[in-house]
């Protein structure tokens, strides 16, 4: 059994390996390919990835939408600037909510954005700060929040986006998300379409992709981790698809450690994956048994984090690491607008 220590996840990243911006092109990243058997890495184009699929595989991706979940307002009483973060929707105009600065946002607090034309009340304090927000404006909220709303970009990001599009995966369908599924940004429509040609099925599911995806392992033995819940949902179609690939001995490839989430989440112990709609707080590390996965394409990952320790279960930390080691020495571009991974 590996050691389960926060530490054992640690690698050094220069700085300037970090992506501040997308690639003109999404499907010029590039793509590092490793064997999870035997460790063997090889370095390609993304756009080989059509090369290690097969007929009768499932490639399952992630099809929620990014959400303009960062507001900036003034406080009625004071005029003081503050941040709500969108988390999670409650009710029609009811949110849970991450603020800033959490002193001035206590319970009755109200908050004005824009001209007017969306105001808030602090109506919940919870037990981890986070607050229960209630909106009050005219017309479609959606409407409202996008004229108002910026979309979060990771902190480690400090360029501005110019297309927000960029910052979306071509299927995005459902919104709800805080943070993209980045895995799913290298795609084109022109290669999904190739991909489908070559025979083989894409399932689509949904995971609304929440803050806790940057927020820090604390602990040093990592097993007393705590996870946030994310909402998803698997339709019946898509669950179809992922049992029929399994049972007829195709390999089921998720594009991203949420896509990879939500079918382990809903799969049963014989890995028959069931049509729901839920909230998940899955751990996946080292030590973890796949039901379901045989693949992942995956971006590289922040050191110490639980996406690192899921990719880990998958191919061994020992062999994750060295293949990191590898892609610093050949100057990959780490992180959302970074290159890509190929597990298989």
């Amino acid at each position: 059994m590996e050691k389960l220590l926060l530490s054992d996840y640690d690698y050094d990243l220069p700085k300037e390996l970090i992506a501040q911006d997308p690639l003109t092109d999404r499907t010029s990243s590039r793509l590092l390919v490793l064997d999870k058997e035997d460790g063997k890495i090889e370095h390609r184009s993304f756009r080989d990835v059509l090369s290690y699929l097969n007929a009768g595989d499932c490639l399952v991706l992630n099809n929620t939408r990014v959400i303009p979940a960062r507001l900036l307002g003034v406080k009625e009483e004071t005029g003081a600037v503050v941040e709500i973060f969108l988390l999670k929707r409650l009710g029609t105009d009811l949110w849970e909510t991450l603020v800033r600065p959490g002193k001035k946002l206590r319970k009755g607090a109200r908050v004005r954005f824009g001209d007017g034309e969306l105001t808030a009340e602090i109506e919940e304090v919870l037990e981890d700060g986070n607050r229960v927000v209630r909106f009050f404006f005219s017309g479609i909220f959606e409407e409202v929040l996008d004229r108002l709303g910026e979309v979060p970009l990771p902190p480690y990001i400090t360029h501005k986006l110019a297309d927000r599009e960029r910052y979306q995966t071509v299927y995005a369908k459902f919104d709800g998300s805080a943070a993209a599924p980045t895995a799913g940004l290298h795609f084109t429509k022109e290669l999904l379409s190739k991909i489908e040609e070559k025979g083989v099925r894409l399932s689509y599911v949904t995971l609304h992709v929440g803050l806790g995806t940057f927020r820090p392992v604390k602990c040093e033995d990592i097993t007393e981790h705590k996870m946030h819940t994310e909402v998803y949902e698997i339709t019946e179609d898509a669950a179809e698809l992922i049992n029929q690939t399994r049972a007829n001995g195709g390999r089921v490839i998720c594009v991203g450690t949420t896509s990879c989430r939500t079918i382990e989440s809903a799969a049963d112990e014989t890995g028959r994956v069931v049509p729901k709609k839920g909230e998940t707080d899955i751990f996946i590390y080292p030590g973890y048994r796949f039901k379901v996965l045989s693949g992942l394409i995956t971006n590289f990952h922040l050191p110490e984090s639980t996406l690192l320790m899921l990719v880990s279960a998958l191919a061994g930390r020992e062999q994750v690491l060295s293949a990191y080691k590898e892609a610093i020495r050949e100057r990959y571009r780490f992180f959302s607008f970074g290159d890509a991974m190929l597990i298989i």
